[in-house]
């Protein structure tokens, strides 16, 4: 019997560690502009060495957009002529224009020119706003003015009410008690109310509440009869199944399915602020001279430099005391070269990407090429995780459109002829397939399959249906119309 040997292995690995720099640099990379001009504002209001880089002068001269430039004021200009003269000049035109015209005078000259102006912007009405509007001009009680206004503040965004009336009745603590009548009645005073719908209690009563839009009274009456009672079938578009149920034609309902789903089951959301979220793009592409050239947005570069005054003061008279000033100016250097890094990154793997898909700003999505990180990584010399990084959450603007980089990414398909196809490419066909289609007999997902076999491109039907849910397409049995 062998008895046990021990043997020690040394193994020598190399691991790679990010400096804190690189690490500051590669999480600001990941951010999308407007994260990132965030992000350097709030180094701009904490580091003492950082300060906006704002040009001198306030109009460029001819050919300053050129070389950069931004002349100041020359000597020879006047007192008339200079920044600050011209801007005192259009703000007496501004306030003898706004008084002879019956504008808002006093109060744009009480608290400021700009006052003035933010007062004809019109605010935000949200619903509880808007109903209640309508309710101060009703001849109404004090006690049922005070029941309808409970409705109206128990509804939610979508203007429905999630509280029975068992329950308002008590949190009124009225005397005499609220009884089952009055709330009732209050509630139909709000359900009268505009928006139409508001105030239901379940979708189904929403969209009945709203079927007085139908002029027809028997299409009315279908109406409300498949709300009532077949809710899933219109939510399923089953329009046999429907025909089938109230004996009607096909056509006839779909026509009146037609009319129901143009009602608005969500009618809270009309009023209220609009959060919109703007895209802004960091790269612009142009065609010049029959080129496609890429240049930065200059909207999202910040305009952030060291202040060299503060910088050369605190390395006359540093000290071991100063800790906290030397990470602030050590972290002012990495913002600036960040910045630069930045941009200079983006707009490179913008060029590369540009390069290899000229084709799709000149023909449109089916002429795009397959394009993976690694050939972009192997162009820019960049690794591919830093690849990935600039092309996530960044955006170029092109004549057909605003894309996000990563948009331009997509997988090689085999076709029959031996070459590639993208992925992008394919979802276009498909999506020309189905815009084309007989609506009366629409396309399934088997079918577009045997239709792009045909073509050349093969493509399984599941990968079909991922492509067309991606497009945002109903199935063939929701796109199918009846005649």
């Amino acid at each position: 019997m062998s008895s046990p040997a021990l043997q020690t292995r040394t193994e020598h690995r190399q691991h790679q560690t990010l400096t804190p720099r690189l690490q500051h640099a590669v999480r600001l990379l990941q951010l999308s502009s407007l994260d990132f001009a965030q992000e350097v504002q709030d180094a701009l209001g904490k580091n003492p060495f950082l300060e906006m880089d704002e040009p001198s002068g306030e109009t460029p001269a001819a050919g300053g957009e050129e070389n950069g430039s931004t002349p100041s004021t020359t000597p020879e200009m006047t007192a008339a002529e200079t920044p600050a003269a011209s801007a005192e000049a259009d703000a007496a035109w501004e306030r003898e224009n706004w008084q002879t015209t019956g504008g808002s005078s006093s109060s744009a000259n009480s608290t400021g020119d700009s006052d003035g102006v933010m007062e004809m912007v019109a605010a935000d009405v949200d619903l509880r706003q808007h109903l209640h509007g309508q309710i101060n001009v009703m001849p109404l009680t004090d006690r049922d003015r005070a029941l309808v206004g409970a409705v109206i503040e128990s509804l939610d965004d979508d203007g429905y009410l999630r509280l029975s009336l068992e329950e308002l009745a008590d949190l009124a603590e009225m005397e005499p008690p609220v009884d089952d009548c009055e709330m009732g009645t209050a509630l139909k005073l709000v359900q009268s109310l505009d928006p139409c719908g508001v105030g239901a209690r379940s979708v189904a009563e929403c969209l009945l509440l709203q079927l007085e839009c139908i002029d027809d009274p028997v299409d009315r009456e279908l109406a409300r009869r498949i709300i009532t009672e077949q809710l899933d079938k219109l939510a399923q578009r089953d329009i046999p199944g429907l025909a089938k149920v109230f004996d009607q034609e096909a056509a006839h309902i779909e026509a009146v399915c037609e009319r129901i789903r143009h009602l608005d089951p969500r009618p809270g959301w009309r009023f209220g602020s609009s959060h919109v979220h703007f895209v802004v793009p960091d790269v612009i592409v142009k065609k010049f001279r029959g080129q496609w050239t890429a240049q930065l947005n200059p909207a999202v570069v910040p305009k952030v430099r060291l202040n060299r005054v503060y910088a050369e003061l605190f390395q006359q008279h540093r000290n071991s005391k100063h800790a906290e000033l030397a990470a602030h100016l050590q972290e002012a250097r990495w913002t600036v070269r960040n910045v630069e890094q930045r941009f200079s990154t983006i707009l490179l793997v913008a060029e590369a990407i540009l390069k290899r898909q000229r084709h799709f700003l000149e023909y449109g999505p089916l002429a795009m090429k397959p394009l993976g990180l690694r050939e972009i990584a192997d162009e820019v010399k960049l690794h591919e995780s830093t690849v990935s990084r600039v092309t996530n959450n960044k955006y170029m603007a092109t004549p057909s459109g605003v894309y996000e980089l990563k948009y331009f990414f997509s997988r090689a398909m085999p076709t029959a002829s031996g070459g590639a196809c993208s992925a992008t490419a394919i979802r276009g066909v498909i999506q020309d397939m189905i815009a084309a289609e007989n609506p009366l007999d629409p396309l399934s997902d088997a079918e577009i399959a045997r239709q792009l076999a045909r073509q050349g491109l093969t493509v399984a039907r599941r990968t079909v249906t991922k492509y067309r849910q991606m497009l945002k397409v109903p199935a063939v049995e929701r796109r199918r119309k009846h005649s």
